[in-house]
């Protein structure tokens, strides 16, 4: 259990939580502008180099000219236009392995200093392995789209999303504790209703999450540049058809992605009631009110992305809002949750 608190140790917990969520984001634009495809080799010491020389650049287009995305979409793209995609994909992986050195360099420093007990390193440990794990699911997810299509597997794709995701929520928590004190295992304080509710909350925004990664995955958000109707009518037939269709139709897909976000924006003014009702500290109600204007922009910001027709910059927004989200949820449950065993 974690109990050694310290300001050094959570400002670079506070860093590492920025650069995943920075390296989510802009891993959406690579997604966006297509250029996840363009290396097909997975080389974690050589890949940190781009192509040196003409030659170079000319036996790594060949490569990419036999990926299915190049021969039935991108046939006859120029080289010129490769580079930029390759230059992409390949400043998002260094962005990893630069998030890598975030994480390896100083937790191996704080272990040496002592700063973190080696009886405490648990967290941190597990930290590093969600990150390799991560990386390695980046990869099939990668691979995926290498074979006969020209598209990753959705599922790939949210499989990698939300295991950075959670090394985001982990670092996050471990930060929160540095800051106001780990939550003592041995006092076993119930779940009050603020607590139950924002875990719930937090399990609609991971659902949430999740469809949004199906969505991307399989460009539902191309379905229909209409809101609140979707293809000329609110509930188009056949959504559910099968149970087949919430996990591979793009209409059903996004249909769910469009309107299961308001089930957060009806919890969270039902926090902010019980709170105000219950005496709760005045940071926590105000905390509150911040979150209740986040899950709405959250909101506007799909619609805009639904209208704009997928626009880069509105979707990218939406991306960054929903790690927010996700960050104030953790931090509402781990203030919560401190308070209950209080």
């Amino acid at each position: 259990m974690l109990k050694t608190q310290n300001t050094a140790v959570m400002k670079w917990l506070y860093v590492f939580a920025f650069v995943v969520a920075f390296l989510v984001v802009f891993g959406g634009f690579v997604r966006l502008t297509r250029s996840g495809l363009s290396i097909v080799e997975w080389n974690p010491i050589s890949g940190a180099m781009p192509p040196i020389g003409q030659q170079g650049w000319e036996q790594e287009f060949a490569k990419y000219q036999l990926t299915p995305e190049y021969l039935k979409i991108n046939t006859g793209m120029t080289l010129e236009r490769y580079k930029f995609i390759f230059y992409m994909e390949w400043f998002h992986r260094n962005i990893a392995r630069f998030a890598g050195l975030i994480y390896a360099i100083p937790v191996f420093y704080f272990l040496f200093k002592k700063t973190i007990p080696l009886k405490e390193f648990g967290i941190y440990f597990v930290m590093g392995i969600l990150f390799i794990s991560q990386a390695l699911a980046g990869w099939i997810m990668v691979a995926s789209g290498l074979v006969d299509r020209p598209a990753v597997s959705h599922f790939n794709l949210t499989i990698h999303l939300l295991l950075a995701l959670t090394l985001f929520g982990m670092a996050l928590w471990t930060a929160f504790g540095h800051k106001y004190g780990f939550h003592d295992s041995s006092k076993k304080g119930k779940w009050s209703l603020p607590s139950k509710l924002s875990a719930a909350f937090l399990v609609v925004l991971i659902i949430q999450i999740t469809y949004g990664g199906f969505t991307a995955g399989l460009k539902a958000g191309h379905v229909s540049d209409t809101w609140p109707l979707m293809l000329g009518t609110l509930i188009p037939p056949n959504l559910f058809a099968s149970w087949v269709n919430i996990f591979e139709s793009p209409q059903t897909i996004v249909f769910i992605h469009r309107w299961f976000a308001w089930l957060g924006m009806i919890l969270v003014p039902v926090i902010y009631y019980v709170v105000k009702k219950q005496n709760y500290p005045a940071d926590i109600q105000n905390g509150l009110k911040w979150l209740i204007g986040v899950v709405a922009l959250q909101i506007a910001l799909g619609v805009l992305t639904i209208l704009s027709y997928v626009n880069i910059v509105i979707a990218l927004l939406h991306q960054a809002n929903a790690i927010l989200l996700l960050g104030l949820a953790v931090y509402f449950i781990h203030r919560f949750r401190a308070l209950d065993r209080k």
